[in-house]
C-alpha cells in the first residue's frame, strides 16, 4: 500500500502567525527599517540563507525618494469582467477599514495588466488611517493625486481604466505572490529606489539589528577610502566593496 502524501510541514511553513509578537515595538521597527536601506537588508538575509525575499524589478516607486517600511497587509484580486457588482463598493470599504497603521498593503493582482487597483481616493483613505505606503503589482491611476500626497507608493504600470466590472479583490491577509517571492501577513516589507524586499516576520528584529550594524560599518568603510586607505588595507580589516 502506498503511503499518503504529508504536506503538514509544507502547510505550516505556508501559516506563520502575523501576530507573532516582536521583541521591538512594531512602530519603532518600522522607523528604524526606514532609516536603513534595501541593499544592506538583502545582504544580511544572505547571511540567514534567504537569497530570493527581493520583489520584481519591474516594481518602480512614484517618486525616486520614496521609501517605505511597514507591516505587510496583503490583497488578492484576479481579473473578473462579470456584470455582478452588487455589494463591490461595500466589500472595498470593509478591506480598507481592515487595514491597520503602520501596515504597508501588498497587492498581488495576478499578473493583470488591464486595470488600475490603486488610485487617489484609496491613497486619502488609507493615509487618513495611517498606512505606511502600497506595494502593488499591477496598475495605478489619479497620479496626480497620488503625487500630491507623497505617498509612497510601488507600482507596474498606469491605466485609467479602474477596477470596477474588470477585476475583483477576492481575497485579504492571505499568503501571496509578487514574483518569486511568497509575502506572508506580518511580515516586514521595505522599499525604496534599489527595489522591494520581504523580512520574515520571525527574524525582523534579529535582521534589524544586524543591519544596523552593517550601515554603521560602511561609514567606517567610507571613512577608510577617504583617508587614503588602499582597498586591500580595507579588505584586511574585514571591509568590502
Amino acid at each position: 500500500m502506498t503511503a499518503s502524501m504529508d504536506l503538514s510541514k509544507l502547510a505550516a511553513s505556508r501559516s506563520p502567525d502575523p501576530a507573532l509578537a516582536l521583541d521591538i515595538d512594531e512602530r519603532e521597527l518600522c522607523d528604524r527599517y526606514a532609516r536603513t536601506y534595501t541593499g544592506a537588508i538583502n545582504d544580511v538575509l544572505r547571511e540567514f540563507m534567504l537569497m530570493n525575499q527581493t520583489l520584481p524589478v519591474t516594481l518602480r516607486p512614484l517618486k525616486p525618494h520614496m521609501v517605505l517600511a511597514g507591516v505587510a497587509f496583503t490583497i488578492r484580486s484576479t481579473r473578473d469582467p462579470s456584470l455582478d457588482l452588487d455589494g463591490e463598493m461595500q466589500q472595498r470599504a470593509l478591506l480598507m477599514e481592515a487595514i491597520p497603521a503602520n501596515a504597508v498593503c501588498v497587492w498581488d493582482t495576478n499578473r493583470d495588466d488591464g486595470a488600475a487597483h490603486w488610485g487617489g481616493m484609496m491613497t486619502a483613505a488609507v493615509r487618513k488611517r495611517g498606512v505606511r505606503g502600497a506595494i502593488v503589482d499591477g496598475g495605478i491611476r489619479d497620479t496626480h493625486q497620488i503625487a500630491a500626497e507623497d505617498f509612497p507608493l510601488f507600482y507596474r504600470f498606469h491605466s485609467s481604466s479602474g477596477m470596477l466590472g474588470r477585476s475583483r479583490v477576492v481575497a485579504h491577509q492571505v499568503p501571496v505572490f509578487i514574483g518569486e517571492t511568497m509575502v506572508f501577513p506580518g511580515d516586514i516589507v521595505v522599499a525604496d529606489i534599489d527595489g522591494a524586499i520581504v523580512v520574515p516576520r520571525r527574524l525582523a528584529c534579529d535582521v534589524l539589528r544586524r543591519t544596523e550594524q552593517i550601515v554603521q560599518f560602511e561609514c567606517d568603510i567610507k571613512a577608510w577610502v577617504d583617508a587614503g586607505d588602499s582597498p586591500t588595507d580595507i579588505v584586511g580589516k574585514g571591509g568590502y566593496f
